[in-house]
């Protein structure tokens, strides 16, 4: 090799390695961004059978034998006193809305889940996932991950305490799987009901641990890492193994691996009314940057258009400031 094909190489090498380097960065930004917006529905639907409540009632009025309630009659629901773990007393307008369930469902179970039972049950049921149970910084966050618990062991449906309920929720018993849907945005975990042990339960709870991170950003830890991002991103992780790979989802005969229902909840104008809910004004555990989460949810589209460019235009800036470097960088070894 002379010794100018040897400066060409070298300068070629050069350009080469920090555009490739900067391609791959961006090639990661952009398909990390492309996921985080999946969440929200942006590029496509949820994954599932979308429904409404009016469906569910209207189906169940027309069941035939062919039906079968494969939810137990369990109504779980959680309260957790972050000042005080031995009191127990629920807020008003929480007590009203348990009433309305608790009245409309006689016969039925219902467990009203403590700090301290949340806590022994994962201890007792789950010993291996306590150290993670344990570790989340925000006490929300343990209520969350304890959702996903219940209905892994017992079944049953989970109710937020500021949800109650309108009409009797034996027409959902006949679904294996489900959560609600707001209409727009991630999928919610305020009301999630299905059989016990059913695989998506498994999935949920078995995932915790590697999406146990601290963002530093309260909102953006508790609802990445536990709340509802994490929930929606675990069901869409669901329904792409039953397409791709439904024997990782170690299903057995008595669940059937089959797309799972979201219910709709959208509480805008002119939405499809509710028939089994009802919901009472209130957040518990609002921090300092829920207001900038909420922005960028309520502006997903204008957010990811936002940040796909900024990751085109940071690499647009480091290849037009690096250029030039290696062209001087040559001229100089040139007139050496």
């Amino acid at each position: 090799m002379t010794w100018m094909s040897g400066r060409v190489w070298r300068r070629r090498t050069l350009m080469t390695i920090p555009a490739l380097l900067t391609i791959a960065i961006i090639v990661y930004v952009c398909s990390s961004i492309i996921a985080f917006a999946n969440i929200f529905g942006l590029f496509k639907p949820h994954s599932g059978v979308q429904i409404t409540q009016k469906d569910i009632a209207d189906a169940h009025t027309i069941k035939t034998d062919l039906w079968e309630a494969v939810v137990p009659k369990i109504i779980h629901q959680i309260y957790h006193n972050w000042h005080d773990a031995n009191e127990d007393t629920l807020r008003p307008d929480w007590a009203v809305a348990q009433k309305t369930c608790i009245d409309l469902h006689p016969g039925w179970q219902h467990i009203l889940w403590t700090t301290k039972s949340s806590r022994q049950f994962i201890e007792e049921k789950f010993p291996s996932l306590l150290p993670v149970y344990d570790r989340y910084p925000y006490p929300v966050q343990k209520v969350d991950v304890v959702k996903y618990f219940v209905l892994r062991y017992y079944g049953g449906i989970y109710i937020d305490l500021d949800n109650g309920c309108a009409a009797n929720l034996e027409p959902l018993t006949y679904y294996p799987a489900f959560t609600t849907d707001g209409g727009h945005g991630a999928l919610s975990n305020n009301i999630i009901g299905g059989q016990a042990g059913h695989p998506f339960f498994s999935l949920l709870t078995d995932s915790l641990a590697h999406w146990q991170v601290n963002y530093v950003l309260p909102y953006l830890t508790i609802m990445h890492a536990s709340g509802q991002w994490y929930f929606t991103a675990i069901w869409e992780r669901y329904h792409s193994l039953l397409s791709r790979q439904p024997s990782t989802l170690y299903g057995t005969s008595e669940h059937e691996l089959a797309p799972l229902h979201h219910i709709l909840m959208d509480m805008r104008p002119g939405s499809d009314p509710w028939v089994f809910f009802t919901q009472v004004d209130g957040n518990s555990w609002a921090n300092w940057d829920n207001r900038v989460f909420s922005f960028i949810g309520d502006h997903i589209v204008s957010t990811v258009v936002f940040l796909t460019s900024s990751a085109f235009l940071i690499g647009w800036v480091f290849m037009r400031c690096w250029t030039p470097r290696v062209y001087k960088m040559d001229s100089k070894q040139s007139s050496a």
